[in-house]
């Protein structure tokens, strides 16, 4: 009894440890969080204080400030110049309607594209998630096919389908009625923060389901072990 519970109090650590690994993995040469967030609270709050137009011109040159830094440091070139052709368009798309509420058009408009690529790949029965996961690891991507794999990766992304689903009736929600202030709000909570929540809940029951299913673990499967396997311990 006392070593079974000094061996789980040292999975916990090793737990925590393996999700932070994962998510630096997963993190480290992407947007940052300020790329991702800053301009669209700087345009709300210039907006309030001095209007459109100071808005529009403190968003985008916030979002080329980041582009110029990740330039300086000798980052990707497509990952500086994304954050800022986003603000741009956004800045077009609201200048041309004339509504301020515009700016946040184009995320709504990304996210349901993004809603439905999810859904597509499931009833196709090759789920996001796994594709997200084979870009990341570049495990071989029949192994994410296997039918004691591949359930694991669909019920995770019928999980971020529901999410991707809830957040935009939110946002198009306020969009609709013009609350600009909580769209902003909404459009923060609803990114990187959950976002990141979400990745380390599919990470944690991806791993999870993957040894209750019994599969092979993607090194068995490189090997062609047969059955038994011992399944994958780590990684989703």
């Amino acid at each position: 009894m006392h070593e079974h519970q000094l061996a789980g109090s040292d999975e916990k650590p090793d737990k925590l440890h393996e999700l932070l690994e994962e998510l630096s993995s997963f993190l480290t040469g992407r947007n940052s969080f300020l790329d991702a967030i800053l301009p669209p609270l700087i345009f709300l709050l210039v907006n309030g204080l001095l209007g459109f137009q100071a808005a529009m011109g403190s968003a985008l040159i916030v979002s080329m400030g980041f582009a110029i830094l990740r330039i300086l440091r000798k980052q990707s070139l497509l990952y500086s110049l994304a954050g800022a052709g986003s603000v741009g368009i956004a800045i077009v798309i609201a200048w041309w309607l004339g509504r301020s509420e515009a700016f946040f058009l184009p995320g709504l408009i990304s996210g349901s594209m993004t809603l439905l690529l999810t859904i597509v790949s499931l009833l196709i029965r090759r789920p996001m998630v796994a594709w997200t996961s084979y870009i990341a690891r570049r495990w071989p991507l029949d192994w994410y096919w296997h039918p004691l794999v591949r359930p694991a990766y669909s019920e995770v992304t019928l999980a971020w389908a529901l999410f991707f689903a809830a957040r935009l009736y939110l946002q198009f929600s306020l969009f609709d009625h013009k609350y600009i202030d909580q769209l902003a709000v909404s459009n923060f909570l609803t990114g990187w923060p959950a976002t990141i929540l979400l990745l380390i809940a599919s990470y944690l029951y991806g791993t999870r389901r993957l040894r209750q299913l019994r599969g092979p673990s993607v090194e068995e499967y490189r090997h062609d072990t047969p059955a038994p396997w011992q399944g994958q311990q780590r990684g989703f």
